[in-house]
């Protein structure tokens, strides 16, 4: 039977190095996370023996964080060109032809031929070319960094090192599907707001631009002398929109520029994302988002094999908050010294006491992956329930707020109308 060596850290938060007797790697691993250990390193020894899973944390820096994709669709995965519902359904389709007992090639192959021209389709034709030339399937993703992420490209690598690559393929499939049903979420709940916003920025600018003016003609011809000071500042907010329109686009273009140049710098982005957090209601429902971001993702790591370090490193690099990264990174280093991660999330004051406490036992219990898991499926309901509360709140609080607005709008140019029929009717 092949032996391997491996390095973990212990409950006790001791690194502890030796061999164990597995038939794969994937035996290996789950033997390993029996005894309550994190794995940092994994080797099989013997002669032709090759490394299949290395720790290089004390080597490598943990990433950067530069600009974040400002696409809504899953920025984290790197999808690119490729849309991510197709990359769901090109994952699912390949783990369920695996599994049904065909080779790589020939699934690869079958996708190919059954897409229509596209981006995607001229990927499976490499892939399968590299595969079909010796080579590995992760390591031909990773010439794509652009559409399979880091977490893609590790899970698979974890698969094809443990001879487990469909039960991956499905992990990887129903991580992509969670996060788009979170996405469509968010967009279904905010649809409907963002209409009435248009509708009503419409309707304002008709009334501002062509409906206003039409007054202002009448006033002037009536002689009407002093008007209302409600419809002067009316007239006088419509004239200057007419004149000087170009000011307020300034304005506002100005301060999305300053926007981006404070978060650009890592302080300012620190507290803007601090800020964020704090926001009535919508940073609860970001704060529930990262959450579940993290867990599943971190969760479908560790279940898959990868090592804890290289999978916090994974995990925070998809994190969007920098608050929240920062803690990751905390707790990144907390583990490569021997101690917990439920200690650095719970002084981070970021991740809600529920969080810490059930990480904590997935750590004493050794089941911090399916911890993970469960958090995420918790959190995703959590999101749900805040998304329809926010919604509720948003869509009265929006009627209600066009409605005074047209109706000040209205008052203040009829006014002096009334005023001057009532005139006309005491004469």
């Amino acid at each position: 039977m092949p032996r391997f060596e491996y390095k973990a850290i212990d409950s006790n938060g001791k690194e502890v190095a030796n061999f164990i007797e597995a038939a794969n790697t994937q035996e290996a691993i789950s033997k390993i996370k029996e005894k309550g250990y994190y794995i940092l390193n994994l080797e099989k020894t013997g002669a032709g023996a090759s490394e299949i899973t290395t720790s290089t944390e004390r080597r490598e820096p943990l990433p950067k964080r530069g600009g974040l994709n400002k696409e809504i669709t899953i920025p984290f995965l790197g999808i690119g060109t490729v849309k991510t519902q197709d990359l769901a359904v090109f994952t699912r389709q390949l783990a369920t032809m695996i599994s049904a007992g065909l080779p790589l090639v020939r699934s690869l192959n079958v996708l190919y031929e059954q897409l229509k021209a596209g981006p995607l389709r001229d990927i499976i034709k490499s892939l399968s070319d590299e595969v079909t030339s010796g080579g590995t399937l992760s390591d031909a993703l990773s010439k794509y960094p652009k559409v399979f992420s880091p977490l893609y490209i590790n899970m698979i690598k974890a698969g094809e090192s443990g001879g487990v690559l469909e039960i991956i393929l499905e992990r990887l499939a129903g991580f992509i599907e969670k996060n788009l049903e979170i996405i469509r979420k968010i967009k279904s709940a905010l649809t409907y707001p963002i209409l009435v916003v248009i509708f009503a920025a419409g309707v304002l600018v008709f009334m501002v631009g062509y409906l206003i003016p039409k007054f202002i003609g009448i006033y002037e011809s009536l002689e009407m002398g002093e008007l209302p000071a409600i419809t002067q500042m009316v007239l006088s907010l419509s004239k200057a929109f007419q004149d000087r329109w170009y000011v307020g686009l300034g304005f506002i273009v100005g301060i999305f520029l300053i926007y981006k140049l404070f978060y650009s710098l890592k302080r300012s982005r620190l507290l803007i994302d601090k800020l964020k957090l704090r926001l009535p209601i919508i940073g609860e429902l970001l704060r529930k988002i990262e959450v579940t971001r993290f867990s599943r993702t971190l969760g479908t790591l560790i279940s898959s094999g990868v090592p804890i370090l290289q999978a916090l490193r994974i995990t925070r690099g998809i994190v969007k908050n920098s608050l929240i990264s920062q803690a990751i990174g905390k707790v990144h280093n907390s583990i490569r010294e021997g101690e917990s991660i439920a200690g650095p999330l719970k002084a981070s004051g970021v991740f809600p006491l529920m969080v810490v406490n059930m990480i904590d036992v997935g750590e004493e219990t050794g089941t911090l992956d399916e911890m993970f898991v469960k958090v995420a499926d918790i959190y995703d309901d959590e999101v749900n329930n805040t998304i329809n509360a926010l919604t509720s709140l948003l869509e009265p609080a929006l009627i209600v707020t066009i409605g005074v607005i047209v109706l000040f709008i209205v008052i203040s140019l009829f006014l002096p109308l009334v005023t001057l029929m009532t005139r006309i009717g005491s004469m």
